[in-house]
Order: structure tokens, then sequence, then C-alpha cells
């Protein structure tokens, strides 16, 4: 499936649909019947406490972990057995927990290899050009070991790594982690100026009520199993995810 196949899938199929999805990690059940939609251009997160299955379902969808059984289908294609590498040729990035940037390359290099599935350098510079347009700080240290960086940088990077994919869904592991506020509001903008750039997003979040802020949808897993699902204003307004989860 090309890029124009996908293009042309997004206008009849939702860009991911999870199916009675189950993981397990050794003899422990870690995701039972998992169903979620994630549709063209929008933003859905998943809340729920540390441990309820969050940052698993991200790694069974970008096949760092396999399912037991289930179905994820993406642009309308069933992507349950494929590799990891061919999940993101297809179009989907996975920007992970923790950050997780190569901290002994600069910058610059780790862009460059954020697009190591790309073989067209003019693009693959010019899309880096953009990255650093979106997020000026790495600009000015793109000779900088990714390692040097502050936290909010390193998270920057990390975004700015993912998007050189140029994926079509990208999924966001914890963004705020271990971050300032005011870096945390920075990050928040520039996921929502993502989403104005048509990339569709699916975000695991802690800080449940700056995700429900911006998101469309939401999901609240609770050990391992969906819970509650509804548009995020929905979910703000209620009592259980306002008691559990918004203090």
């Amino acid at each position: 499936m090309n890029t124009d196949e996908i293009q042309r899938n997004t206008q009849k199929y939702p860009v991911l649909e999870i199916k009675n999805l189950y993981v397990n990690y050794g003899g422990i059940q870690a995701l039972q019947n998992i169903n979620l939609v994630v549709n063209n251009r929008e933003v859905v997160t998943l809340i729920g406490a540390n441990g309820a299955g969050k940052t698993t379902t991200l790694r069974a969808i970008s096949k760092i972990i396999n399912p037991k059984s289930g179905e994820i289908i993406y642009s309308g294609r069933n992507i349950t057995r494929r590799q990891p590498h061919e999940v993101v040729q297809l179009g989907i990035a996975h920007c992970p927990e923790g950050r997780r940037v190569l901290a002994r390359q600069t910058v610059y290099d780790n862009l460059l290899l954020g697009a190591y599935i790309r073989s067209r350098q003019a693009e693959i510079k010019a899309d880096i050009q953009r990255q650093f347009e979106m997020f000026p700080r790495l600009a000015q240290r793109r000779n900088q070991l990714a390692g040097t960086l502050s936290g909010g940088e390193q998270q920057m990077l990390a975004i700015a790594r993912a998007l050189m994919s140029k994926p079509k869904l990208l999924l966001l592991d914890e963004p705020s982690l271990g971050l300032a506020p005011a870096i945390v509001r920075e990050i928040f903008t520039i996921i929502e100026n993502l989403r104005a750039t048509g990339v569709t997003i699916l975000l695991v979040e802690q800080n449940a009520n700056l995700a429900l802020q911006i998101a469309d949808r939401g999901y609240v897993l609770e050990a391992g199993s969906i819970t509650l699902t509804g548009a995020a204003s929905e979910l703000i307004a209620d009592e259980r995810v306002r008691k559990a989860y918004l203090g």
C-alpha cells in the first residue's frame, strides 16, 4: 500500500481501528478486548492510571510487541502481523515514553535517522529544515549532542524525529513526562499545531486534564480494559473521570 492508496483509504476508512485486541506479557494479560477507532485528523487520547495498558496499546500498534489475538487495521489494511519497519513505511510513527533520543548523536543526525525509510536526500534535507522551523530551539542546537539537551528539548527532538518518517498517524507516549509546566504547555501547543498540518494523533498522557483539553475524543483504560469512551468534552464533565483523573 503506497502513500496515494493510504490517502484514498483515509477517505473511506478510519485511520486506525483496533478490534478485540488481547496482549499478554508472559502469563499476564496486559490488554483484553480493546476496541477503539481513530479517524482522520483527530487527536484521540488514552487516559488511565499507571499500568492500565496505555503504553502497551501503542506498542502493539507499532508492533514493538505482538498481540495474542485481535486485529489492528490501518486505513482499511490489516497490519496485525506486519513487522515494525513495515508499519513505519505504511505511515505510523511512534514517539516513545522517555523520549529515547540517541544521546551520542547530534540533533541533526537524530533527525536524519528518523528518515531512515526514505531515500530522496533533497526531500529529507527540506524536511529537516521544516522541523527546525517548527522547533527553533533545535535549529539553534543542530550540532549539539542530543544527550546534552534539556528534557523539553529532547522531547521536541523525539517528536521531530518521528515526523521525519512523514507519518499519517503519530503515536505520542507521555510527551509531558518529567517536564516543567511551562515546557508542557509549549509541547501541547506543538501537538495542536501538528493536527492542523493533517497529522492524526493517538496520545497517551499522564496529564488527563491537559490531554482532554486538546483531544477530540478519549478512551479510559483500567486494568487493561476500556471502561469509558466519549467526546473529550463529555469525559471532562463525567464525574467518574473527574474524581479519578482530573483531581
